[in-house]
């Protein structure tokens, strides 16, 4: 492990196959998990008191670790091709930012994570940043997020343009990327 500072973790590429749980796991408030060889992210349940996570290669197939996160403010996932359903995700009440990403490649070569649904990310009620960068459900509609009129940011790709203008034009939002992630001191 890279410590950067006491309460962030940075794993950058490792080549173990387990996830290491810091020895405090409850102080930390920010990690990043960048391209490890990880088969699962499980032990992130350890970090109950996280704020701030990036991942880049999501290995499950399922979001369901993130639920275990209730102080999660800030969310980045680049490359989470296994995931089908953003249900976890609407147990993160404090949620303030979601960025969820296919790798550039496969954003160069048009391809999508398909899930099931975008409602999970309406019931997120302190969400103001949301990024999805061709994580799009089977119909590419963003129409259950119209409801989200307390975004104050949001960006697309994958979807049509005429569904992201009219989105813009529900919510109010602006078409502008998410602000960078700073756990609380």
């Amino acid at each position: 492990m890279n410590n950067i500072r006491e309460y962030d973790i940075e794993l950058l590429r490792q080549s173990g196959t387990e996830m290491p749980i810091a020895e405090r796991p409850l102080e930390v408030e920010s990690i990043r998990v960048w391209h490890c060889k990880y088969k699962s992210l499980s032990a992130l349940s350890a970090y109950a008191n996280l704020q701030v996570l990036t991942i880049a290669s999501f290995p499950d197939r399922s979001l369901e670790v993130l639920g275990s996160l209730p102080h999660l403010r800030h969310l980045k996932i680049v490359h989470l091709p296994k995931v089908t359903s953003l249900l976890p995700v609407a147990r993160l009440a404090d949620l303030q930012s979601i960025s969820l990403a296919t790798s550039p490649s496969w954003d160069a070569a048009r391809k999508r994570t398909i899930v099931q649904s975008l409602e999970p990310l309406a019931r997120l009620r302190s969400l103001r940043h949301l990024e999805l960068f061709g994580v799009c459900p089977p119909d590419r509609s963003l129409a259950s997020l119209y409801i989200c009129t307390w975004l104050q940011t949001a960006r697309f790709s994958q979807y049509p343009r005429e569904t992201v203008e009219e989105f813009y034009a529900s919510t109010g939002c602006a078409n502008d990327f998410n602000p960078p992630a700073i756990p609380s001191m």
